[in-house]
C-alpha cells in the first residue's frame, strides 16, 4: 500500500485526533470512525495519527516492545470490509503474562486471535523485503495471542480509521515454546482455540497471506515507506491465523499450537472498592 505523499489534515488536527483516539483507548469508551468527520484524510494522515499516539506514549515513559500486523487474512479483510492489511505498535503495558489475567473492564469489546510472533536477529528494511529475507533474519518463532479492542463503536471502521486507532491494539500474551524456523512448516502449522474448554476456532499458518513470513515482509516494506525499519531483536506479531472471537467477563481461553505448546489466560473483572 503506497502511502499518499501528502497530508490533507493539519498538524493540529492530527494531534487532536491522536488525543481523541488514545483517550478512548485509555478510558475504554467507544467513538465513531474518524473518517465520518474527516472524509478527506489520507493514508499518510492515518499513519501520522498512529505515530503521534506512539510518540505520546513514549513521552510518558512507555516502551514500545513490538509491532503487529492486522487484517492479514483474506477472510478477515472481507469480514471487516477493508482492502489491505495494516500495522500497529505494541506498548509495554499491553503485555499480559502467560496464564495471567486480562482485566476486561479496562477494555471495550475485546476479541482474541491466535497468532505467531517472529523475533529477529538482523534488521529488515524495505522496500523489496521478501519471505526469504524474513526467514534468514529470524532468530526464532513463538506462539502469541492478541487481544484486539477497536475503539470504534460495534467494531465498525474503514482502513484509514483503524490505522489511526493503532490497528485495534490493546493486549497480547506470548509463551509456549520458541522454535527455529527451519524446524517448522509454517504454512501448515495448526492452531486450536478453546474458550471455557470448548473448541471455537481452528486454523493453520497459511491463513496469514499464504505464509506467516509474508506478513513480516509486508510490515518491513510498509515501514520502509516512512524511512523506518525493523531492527534486530524486533518482536513482530503476524496477524490472526483464526477468526477473532469475542470474549466475555469470566471467560478462560487456551490456544494450542502444533509443536509449540499452548497459551492460556482468563478475562477478569477488577472490583473497585469504595
Amino acid at each position: 500500500m503506497a502511502e499518499s505523499k501528502e497530508n490533507k489534515l493539519t498538524k493540529s488536527q492530527i494531534e487532536e485526533l491522536a488525543i481523541h483516539l488514545e483517550t478512548a483507548e485509555l478510558e475504554a469508551y467507544e467513538v465513531t470512525k474518524i473518517t465520518n468527520d474527516f472524509p478527506e484524510m489520507t493514508y499518510r494522515d492515518a499513519f501520522d495519527i498512529q505515530w503521534e499516539i506512539r510518540r505520546r506514549k513514549e513521552e510518558r515513559g512507555n516502551k514500545i516492545v513490538g509491532m503487529k500486523m492486522g487484517l492479514t487474512s483474506w477472510a478477515k479483510m472481507s469480514q471487516m470490509g477493508v482492502e489491505h492489511p495494516c500495522y500497529g505498535f505494541l506498548a509495554d503495558y499491553f503485555s499480559v503474562p502467560e496464564g495471567g489475567e486480562v482485566k476486561h473492564d479496562e477494555l471495550i469489546h475485546p476479541k482474541i486471535e491466535a497468532e505467531l510472533a517472529f523475533v529477529t536477529k538482523a534488521p529488515l528494511k524495505g522496500p523489496g523485503i521478501h519471505i526469504g529475507d524474513v526467514l534468514r533474519a529470524t532468530d526464532f518463532v513463538m506462539p502469541a495471542v492478541e487481544v484486539i479492542d477497536s475503539r470504534y463503536k460495534d467494531f465498525k471502521f474503514d482502513l484509514k480509521s483503524v490505522i489511526a486507532d493503532n490497528s485495534s491494539s490493546s493486549r497480547f500474551i506470548t509463551g509456549g515454546r520458541m522454535a527455529d524456523v527451519a524446524d517448522l512448516d509454517l504454512k501448515t502449522l495448526g492452531v486450536v482455540m478453546e474458550i471455557n474448554g470448548e473448541v471455537v476456532e481452528v486454523g493453520a499458518g497459511a491463513a496469514v497471506l499464504g505464509h506467516p513470513a509474508a506478513s513480516v515482509a509486508m510490515l518491513a516494506n510498509m515501514l520502509g515507506e516512512r524511512g523506518e525499519e525493523l531492527p534486530a531483536g524486533s518482536f513482530i506479531m503476524i496477524g490472526a491465523i483464526t477468526a477473532a472471537v469475542q470474549v466475555n467477563k469470566g471467560d478462560s481461553f487456551c490456544v494450542r499450537y502444533q509443536d509449540l505448546g499452548s497459551i492460556s489466560g482468563k478475562f477478569v473483572v477488577t472490583i473497585q472498592l469504595a
